[in-house]
């Protein structure tokens, strides 16, 4: 089964800045993209459930050693999966707590 990505705004922010400068974690984010449109639980990921503050209740996948993806699937459409934000686990752009 394949899910549909959609990205917010505050993602697609924080995706290009973060990527801008870093080919090597572009493609990293771009290989999570992947493995979420075909598995979200695919053990890789780490997925997990999250309480954000900004978000609310959502999932975390991890991207590499300290970048999180926070998402959630639609509450309408279960095959979609709504990409909140990027940020790392820890520090000043913590993505949730």
């Amino acid at each position: 089964m394949a899910y549909r990505l959609m990205f917010s705004r505050v993602y697609k922010t924080k995706y290009e800045k973060i990527t801008r400068k870093n080919l090597k974690l572009k493609r990293q984010i771009v290989k999570v993209h992947e493995l979420l449109s075909l598995d979200p639980r695919n053990s890789s990921l780490k997925s997990h459930k999250v309480n954000t503050v900004n978000f609310g209740p959502a999932w975390s996948s991890s991207v590499s050693g300290d970048i999180r993806i926070i998402w959630s699937y639609d509450q309408q459409n279960n095959l979609v999966i709504l990409i909140l934000t990027l940020g790392s686990h820890s520090g000043s752009s913590k993505v949730y707590k």
